[in-house]
């Protein structure tokens, strides 16, 4: 049985379909289509119901789709245990931040390409908050401060946070000076999220509230650096405003908790190499000067 129809099987099962099991993989839907027409001759049974609206699993399909997925994924830690400290080759997708990605992550992965000539690397970059299973990604790098899922995520360093707000727009509405004040300030956020603050040992949960967001980290600076409010970003996006004089620090005084960068993953028994390679060179970037 060859193992490329086996593993385009397991997409087209793991996808839900033919044309989104084929942009996973990079390869034309007609391909995945061959291997599939070839995998069910040599088992002599139809794995996929195909109509005009698509195509399904059968239920010879669904039960095989079981079986060739932990053989895939067997084959997969065999072959890493072997070759442990080999090339890495295959294919790793990875979902990356926006804000943060170009500017803080790019250089790694880039590195990660440099170092392992025979591995495709394919980055999306998007500060929307990706579905890693459905979309079929095998990690993301995500920053801040971890949601509730079934994801697996390692830490591989720390992110630091303030208020800030523009000269003008503190000259025109004054510095709050407690927490609460925030609610009677213009709040420019992403969507409707809470700001976390810290107020001796412990933390408080602001909900604020405002009429511009958007849902990238630079385009909130801008409008900070333009007096339209207050806004709650990571260091490393004010730097050079809070330098310039063009932000200034607020509330002070009650400072966010810190928040981290992760990499995330679906859930399963065995971490990729490629996953736990990319994972430490995260790590080292992050710890080095």
């Amino acid at each position: 049985m060859d193992i490329d129809e086996l593993r385009t099987f397991v997409e087209v099962a793991d996808a839900k379909g033919i044309s989104a099991a084929a942009r996973r993989l990079g390869i034309s839907k007609s391909i995945v289509s061959r291997r599939l027409a070839r995998l069910e001759a040599e088992l002599g049974v139809q794995l996929l119901a195909r109509s005009t609206r698509g195509a399904a699993l059968t239920e010879a399909g669904a039960l095989f789709s079981e079986h060739a997925a932990r053989v895939c994924a067997e084959l997969d830690i065999a072959e890493e245990t072997i070759r442990p400290e080999g090339d890495l080759r295959g294919r790793l997708r990875i979902a990356a931040p926006l804000s943060f990605g170009p500017t803080h992550l790019a250089r790694v992965i880039a590195d990660m390409a440099r170092r392992h000539p025979r591995l495709h690397l394919d980055t999306s970059y998007s500060d929307r908050f990706v579905d890693l299973i459905a979309e079929g990604f095998d990690c993301a790098i995500r920053f801040g401060y971890l949601p509730n899922s079934n994801l697996l995520a390692r830490r591989v360093g720390p992110l630091f946070g303030q208020l800030v707000a523009s000269p003008d727009y503190i000259a025109s509405h004054g510095q709050p000076e407690t927490p609460c004040e925030l609610v009677d300030h213009e709040a420019l956020m992403q969507g409707t999220e809470a700001w976390l603050l810290t107020d001796g040992d412990e933390t408080v949960s602001i909900h604020p509230r405002g009429r511009f967001k958007a849902d990238n980290g630079t385009a909130l600076v801008a409008a900070a650096v333009a007096g339209l409010g207050i806004a709650y970003l990571p260091d490393a996006l004010t730097k050079a405003h809070l330098a310039s004089g063009a932000l200034v620090p607020v509330l002070t005084d009650y400072p966010p908790p810190q928040a981290g960068v992760y990499v995330v993953r679906p859930p399963g028994q065995h971490s990729s190499r490629k996953v736990r390679v990319l994972t430490e060179m995260l790590i080292e970037c992050f710890e080095g000067p």
